[in-house]
């Protein structure tokens, strides 16, 4: 059965963004670019909520339409367009770009969603990204498996990865891994009842 994998970068202080959605503190070089392509070009498929969907689909789609796109950014917009996107949003309307719109987060659906094969989903883990949705995912204990990019920076304030809840949730460190630029990859398996 596939996995969902939340999949996010955030600051030393647990921040995903700064105060006006900044995320210009994110240190994303060549080296954790590309790890990044290769995640997410073994996924299934990507799950993300409205926000992080309209920052992906304002950028991606024609980022290698650019000549001077850097390769790593010219394969990702490719990887990008290609694999099949669930946004899940009460408002948005349309999407383009192999997009399916979900109304909302009903588990069942979404365990169902890891147990088969729809069509158009491949084998893979399912990638989710967005702290709202991430919220609304662990309080359903539909998250499998966390993937950080932590960066070496404190940015004092913002809008946190996880918000306080009145439950523990157990973690498994599998993976950790030091980037040449100081960017350090933490990879857990949520422990399940």
């Amino acid at each position: 059965m596939r996995k969902i994998v939340l999949m996010m970068s955030v600051s030393l202080d647990g921040y995903m963004e700064g105060p006006g959605r900044d995320i210009s503190w994110h240190r994303v070089d060549d080296e954790i670019h590309q790890d990044a392509n290769d995640a997410v070009a073994g996924m299934a498929g990507l799950l993300s909520g409205r926000v992080t969907y309209d920052l992906m689909a304002d950028f991606w789609p024609t980022a290698d339409a650019d000549p001077e796109t850097p390769a790593v950014m010219a394969e990702f917009a490719g990887i990008w367009r290609e694999i099949p996107k669930y946004v899940y949003s009460r408002t948005l309307r349309h999407a383009d770009w192999n997009t399916t719109i979900v109304r909302e987060v009903v588990p069942a659906e979404v365990r169902a969603l890891k147990e088969q094969h729809h069509a158009g989903l491949g084998p893979g883990d399912l990638g989710l990204g967005g702290a709202d949705l991430a919220d609304v995912f662990l309080r359903h204990g539909l998250v499998d498996r966390i993937r950080l990019y932590v960066h070496p920076v404190l940015i004092g304030r913002g809008k946190p990865l996880f918000r306080h809840a009145d439950t523990m949730t157990g973690l498994h460190l599998v993976e950790s891994r030091a980037f040449g630029n100081g960017v350090v990859l933490l990879r857990y398996d949520v422990e399940h009842d």
